[in-house]
């Protein structure tokens, strides 16, 4: 029997679940998240799900599978509070939490029976229960000696289940693909069918070195995770980033080069409101951009000197997407900030000195007062539009604290 065990909590359909706290009108009805200014269905609930609708699906098919849907629009704002409840209610039953994304966490389980007075099994069915009744929303709970197995155990419980692993398990590996394991893709899941390799049990059958030959270390991690040897920590505060970007679909896609500009600004608006956050600099600025045939273009500057200040910011933006070729409608953009820096480390330039940016201390200090996006630059007017949705002023990437997106 293992004697030292994590949890891990995933949220059941979390978007949908989060809405059903503040609206109860919506249990047990067909209900759909919209999300790229209202145009898909970013998240859904078994009710819709069973009249087969799919994640990324338009709203305009969407609403041929199911005629009596309700559809919102997303709000990550709210998302993000209900996360945060139940984030602070792991915190008071276990000393290490880590908030791995806005739906799943990873947490110290040891604790679990004593302070619910019962066996390990049924502490994750009273932990479940606190969660519905204090939080709102339901999650399934994976129990096991490393994080890999416990994201294993609550995947394979859903929905509203709980999977306990306290010795291993040569049945259950057998039933799982190896294809479902995180950190498993489609070209890892390739090589390892090519071997041979088709359930979790042949993966830890296989030779440990035979493993990271084809999957480098990580695959390695995950080999000694299924043998039940935890050497993936939970890590309760998120390292500095390496990289920060923002970006996503510009809507309806474009070849207006006004519109395209004022996508940019936003976009660069928000990436120097990030790195201001976490009080970092960036040496390095790439442009990304994909066009409606699914081709893409990109450049990257080395910027003069360290930067978080919005303005320079977009004159190097300006000037990558000065050479793009502008052939076809523009569809995604991209912008994102390399080579960080914390602020107190940057070395000046011995003939520029330059003092921090009045114009993005004036529109934080307005902004975080007035509301977000109260002052922007006169670019974004191009795409006036958007800032008039409440739903597209919060993104899932301005959550914070979470290990990743």
């Amino acid at each position: 029997m293992y004697t030292k065990l994590i949890g891990h909590v995933d949220s059941d359909c979390f978007y949908v679940s989060a809405e059903r706290v503040r609206r109860s009108h919506l249990q047990n009805v067909p209900c759909g998240v919209l999300g790229n200014q209202g145009a898909c269905v970013i998240a859904k609930s078994y009710e819709l799900k069973a009249d087969g609708v799919k994640t990324g699906m338009p709203i305009w098919e969407a609403v041929k599978y199911s005629a009596h849907a309700v559809f919102v629009k997303r709000d990550f704002r709210w998302y993000e509070v209900v996360s945060k409840r139940m984030l602070d209610l792991l915190k008071t039953v276990s000393p290490s939490v880590e908030y791995y994304s806005i739906d799943e966490m990873f947490f110290d389980a040891n604790q679990l029976p004593r302070i619910y007075n019962c066996s390990m099994e049924k502490a994750a069915y009273c932990l479940q229960e606190q969660i519905r009744e204090k939080v709102g929303i339901p999650v399934s709970i994976g129990i096991a000696p490393s994080k890999t197995l416990a994201k294993l155990g609550s995947d394979t419980a859903k929905p509203y289940g709980c999977r306990v692993l306290l010795n291993s398990d040569d049945d259950f590996l057998k039933s799982q693909p190896v294809g479902e394991l995180c950190g498993v893709g489609g070209k890892s899941n390739l090589k390892l069918q090519a071997q041979g390799i088709h359930t979790c049990y042949d993966f830890i059958q296989a030779d440990r070195i035979k493993i990271r030959n084809l999957l480098t270390v990580k695959g390695e991690a995950l080999w000694y995770e299924l043998h039940g040897e935890s050497v993936c920590p939970i890590v309760t505060r998120r390292p500095t980033h390496k990289a920060i970007s923002r970006g996503g679909s510009i809507g309806h896609k474009s070849k207006d080069w006004n519109k395209i500009t004022g996508w940019l600004t936003r976009n660069i608006e928000r990436l120097s409101e990030a790195l201001n956050a976490a009080q970092l600099h960036t040496h390095l600025l790439t442009l990304s951009i994909q066009f409606e045939d699914h081709t893409g273009w990109g450049q990257t500057v080395k910027l003069e000197e360290p930067t978080s200040d919005s303005g320079d910011l977009l004159g190097a933006a300006k000037q990558m997407m000065s050479c793009m070729p502008l052939d076809q409608c523009v569809s995604y953009m991209h912008l994102i900030a390399d080579r960080l820096t914390p602020h107190g480390l940057v070395q000046k330039s011995l003939f520029k000195q330059r003092a921090p940016s009045a114009i993005d201390q004036l529109k934080e200090a307005v902004n975080t007062k007035l509301g977000r996006f109260v002052i922007r630059s006169g670019d974004t007017l191009e795409v006036n539009d958007l800032y008039g949705d409440e739903a597209n002023n919060y993104e899932i990437c301005d959550v914070s604290g979470k290990m990743c997106f």
